[in-house]
C-alpha cells in the first residue's frame, strides 16, 4: 500500500512539473510574441500607433496571435501581457486573459493580434484590479491609426482604454465592447514563481525578470520607430 501511494505521489508530481513546465513555456512564448506584435506593426508608421498616443501612453497591453473564426469575432479564452510607466521605465509584465465581447464584422479572421493602450491613471487603475469589463467597468474606442493623431481628434479625452486589432496584416483602430479582463495567475506563477498581483507587477515593485526583456525593449522602441519615420 505504502509502494502505491508512493508510486501516485511521484506520478502526480511529474504530471505537475509537466504542466509548469508547459505553462512556462506558453507564458514565455506570449511575451516573445506580443513584443514582435509591437515592432512589426511599428515598422510600417503610416499604419501603425502615432507617436502622440504612445508618448501618452500609462501602460501598453498586447494579446498576440488569438485564433477565432466567425462573423462577429469573440475574443475567447485570449491571454495577453501588460506593463506600465514607472519612474524607472516600464513595468515587470503582468499577465492577464480575455474573454467575450464583440469584435465587430470580421468574417472568417483567424490570428488576430489585439493592441490596448492604456492612456489615463483612471484606466491603469482598472489594470491594477482583478477584473473589470471593456465598455461597462472602463472606456474604450477605436485607436487612431498614422504617423500622427489628428489635434482635432477626441482621443485624449476621458476615454480610459484605446484599442487596436491585426489581422492578416491590416491594422486598424478597434471597437470593442464586452470583453472581460481579469489577472492571468497560472502564467504569473510559472514566469515569475510567485503569485504576485497585477497590482504589485505593474505599479513596478517586482524586479523585471530576463525573460521579459524582449517585450519591454520592444515597448520603449516602439516610440523610437515612430519618430524615426517622420
Amino acid at each position: 500500500m505504502k509502494k502505491l501511494i508512493t508510486l501516485v505521489a511521484v506520478f502526480s508530481l511529474g504530471v505537475a512539473s509537466a504542466a509548469l513546465a508547459e505553462t512556462r513555456e506558453a507564458a514565455q512564448n506570449r511575451l516573445d510574441n506580443a513584443g514582435s506584435v509591437l515592432h512589426e506593426i511599428m515598422a510600417t508608421p503610416d499604419k501603425g500607433i502615432p507617436e502622440e498616443v504612445l508618448d501618452h501612453a500609462k501602460c501598453v497591453a498586447v494579446v498576440p496571435h488569438m485564433i477565432k473564426g466567425g462573423f462577429v469575432f469573440g475574443a475567447e479564452n485570449g491571454r495577453g501581457v501588460a506593463t506600465c510607466r514607472i519612474a524607472k521605465g516600464w513595468s515587470a509584465p503582468a499577465f492577464f486573459a480575455i474573454t467575450g465581447g464583440s469584435w465587430g464584422l470580421q468574417i472568417g479572421v483567424e490570428g488576430v493580434d489585439l493592441v490596448m493602450i492604456i492612456q489615463n491613471e483612471k484606466g491603469m487603475q482598472r489594470f491594477l484590479g482583478s477584473q473589470f469589463q471593456i465598455g461597462g467597468d472602463a472606456s474604450a474606442a477605436a485607436g487612431p491609426v498614422g504617423r500622427h493623431a489628428t489635434a482635432d481628434t477626441d482621443w485624449k479625452l476621458d476615454t480610459e482604454l484605446l484599442t487596436y486589432s491585426r489581422a492578416k496584416g491590416a491594422f486598424a483602430g478597434l471597437t470593442l465592447t464586452g470583453a472581460s479582463i481579469r489577472g492571468d495567475e497560472d502564467s504569473t506563477e510559472a514566469i515569475y514563481k510567485h503569485k504576485f498581483s497585477n497590482r504589485s507587477l505593474l505599479l513596478g515593485t517586482v524586479p523585471v525578470p530576463a525573460s521579459a526583456h524582449a517585450f519591454l525593449d520592444a515597448v520603449r522602441g516602439a516610440k523610437a520607430q515612430a519618430i524615426a519615420s517622420n
